[in-house]
């Protein structure tokens, strides 16, 4: 079971998501998306909430505004974090997720720690927590098959642009050769290379006796 939450605070919208526990972020962890963005209380057992971005963004395209929402909905579902002000929040992308033998359900490291980010959360903002909150739905997913079909269109999409490119390629190649033969076909009928009748070639077709 996954919790869905949209924020609103930019257009479109975009959606929040998290486990419903451990189990649910192991899968979580398993089978994210390289455009996934995950959040976590620095230091303290909390949820573990996703953003996810659009084909090609980065890191650096996330609003300030969405940020805000990412880390009031990670401190909220924090049983340590909520009851505390001043605490951060780390996020990184979850390619940079480190899972390794002997870790605890749920736990994860970083293979690149300068990777990881931090945004400071004073404290917990009611509204913005209960604007998540009315939003809230929860539906039963298949990580795995979504992580699938998500591949297949990244390898459709690919060869797709990789068809185009060669078009685009033989078009210019066709483009060129017609440019080439037409100034060839040109230089066959410019006043230089042509002679007429009249000029003195020094042979008189007159004089043949």
């Amino acid at each position: 079971m996954v919790f869905y939450f949209e924020s609103d605070v930019v257009q479109p919208p975009v959606t929040l998501f998290m486990g419903i526990d451990k189990y649910e972020n192991e899968d979580l962890i398993k089978w994210g998306w390289p455009e996934d963005v995950w959040f976590h209380v620095d230091k303290f057992s909390s949820a573990h909430v996703y953003l996810r971005l659009r084909y090609g963004q980065t890191i650096d395209d996330i609003p300030g505004s969405v940020l805000e929402d990412a880390a009031q909905l990670v401190k909220a579902n924090s049983i340590e974090g909520n009851k505390m002000n001043d605490i951060d929040v780390v996020y990184t992308m979850w390619a940079n997720l480190k899972k390794t033998q002997g870790m605890e359900v749920g736990q994860v490291g970083f293979h690149k720690e300068k990777e990881v980010r931090k945004i400071h959360v004073p404290k917990r903002i009611n509204t913005i927590v209960n604007r998540l909150n009315k939003t809230k739905r929860a539906a039963d997913i298949n990580f795995r098959a979504e992580r699938e079909q998500r591949d297949r269109k990244e390898r459709e999409d690919k060869k797709q642009i990789l068809r185009e490119q060669k078009e685009k390629e033989k078009a210019e190649e066709k483009r060129r050769q017609e440019e080439a033969e037409m100034r060839s076909y040109n230089s066959l009928f410019t006043t230089a290379n042509m002679t007429t009748n009249t000029e003195n070639s020094g042979y008189d077709s007159d004089d043949f006796m």
